[in-house]
């Protein structure tokens, strides 16, 4: 199987105090690249029949409701392929590979959800049985709020665990040593997050990871895919996509906060990266919600 490297790494707009995102909508299409992250996430579709599924190695055709579990940097998406329905309803739930610390999933009331993570470096599909029973809770989540939907999210996650008929969907798995959590890279990547409102020039980020800017622009493109520019541009507009949505500002003020001096160049990185403007992207992802 190939690297992972040939598909889109997507920046989640979940920062390091955050502890889950939950995107709510209903939609006639999918638009979004096959695609990895090192983020958890839960994705739910009803009216999808006939959308291709793609996780790993394995690709199929869904059914009109479908619940999967995806784990950390396993590459997958959904095309529209033969569905034609206009009202195709995804909740999808993303949250931080490290947000259950392992002394707690270490617990023996938390081992049937530790079992189910080390299962989703496959993907899991969970029964159409148990998608549509947990349709209503599902779309529940996006009105609760703090407290509430931790432990509506705790609660849901213990029931997928133990859940009857699971299937895990790819043979293909990932090498985690491959990944962003490498010693360096993880510099670089707090570096950006901590300074990507600012100038960042690719001398400073070589002296973060103690490099040479000719060693450097070889890591970041060989970790990322991308040039630096496009790396921190990826982590710029994951930012402003989330402000969009969450805080009532105008589309400049969003453009400058995330580190664009130009509001031109802002919305032609925003759309080469969301395919949108920014003005659709809020007006598409009105049912967005993140969680602190």
């Amino acid at each position: 199987m190939s690297s992972t490297k040939n598909f889109y790494r997507e920046i989640a707009p979940l920062s390091a105090g955050d502890s889950f995102l939950v995107f709510d909508r209903v939609k006639d299409s999918f638009d979004f690249p096959v695609h990895y992250h090192p983020e958890f996430e839960i994705n739910f579709i009803l009216n999808g029949k006939g959308v291709k599924r793609v996780v790993g190695d394995n690709i199929e055709e869904i059914d009109n409701v479908e619940l999967v579990l995806i784990g950390p940097n396993l590459y997958h998406g959904w095309e529209l392929n033969k569905c034609t329905s206009k009202k195709i309803h995804e909740i999808t739930i993303q949250f931080h590979n490290d947000l259950f610390h392992e002394s707690l999933l270490s617990r023996r009331i938390m081992n049937p959800i530790r079992d189910m993570f080390n299962r989703s470096i496959h993907g899991i599909l969970f029964s159409k049985k148990v998608a549509e029973e947990l349709t209503p809770r599902l779309v529940r989540l996006s009105k609760l709020d703090g407290m509430d939907y931790f432990l509506e999210i705790t609660s849901l996650l213990y029931d997928l665990a133990n859940s009857r008929n699971q299937r895990l969907l790819s043979t293909y798995t990932v090498d985690y040593d491959t990944f962003d959590d490498y010693d360096k890279m993880k510099l670089v990547y707090e570096y950006v997050q901590k300074n990507f409102a600012d100038k960042i020039t690719l001398e400073d980020a070589a002296n973060v990871a103690s490099m040479s800017i000719i060693s450097f622009n070889r890591f970041i493109k060989k970790r990322t895919g991308k040039t630096f520019v496009n790396y921190i541009n990826d982590i710029r507009i994951g930012y402003a996509a989330r402000w969009l949505v969450e805080k009532d500002m105008s589309v400049s003020e969003v453009a400058f906060k995330s580190g664009f001096n130009n509001i031109a160049n802002f919305n032609r990185s925003f759309k080469a990266t969301k395919n949108c403007t920014p003005s659709q992207y809020r007006e598409d992802f009105s049912g967005l919600k993140r969680i602190l």
